[in-house]
């Protein structure tokens, strides 16, 4: 069984760096609220950690 992860993106890109605009862009996040989701990676948890404050994370069991 493979752990995926649910990325929410909750908060817009007003305000924020273009660093962090990148990686929310890299994730597939476009929009506020816009749901996507990944296979459970060290680069996509390094992805995540580095805006964790404009994102809900869930494990998702398959």
């Amino acid at each position: 069984m493979s752990k995926q992860l649910k990325i929410t993106l909750f908060r817009g890109f007003a305000g924020k760096t273009k660093k962090q605009r990148a990686i929310a862009r890299a994730l597939g996040l476009r929009k506020r609220e816009q749901v996507v989701i990944h296979q459970d990676s060290p680069t996509i948890r390094g992805m995540v950690n580095k805006i964790p404050h404009m994102l809900i994370v869930e494990e998702i069991e398959e």
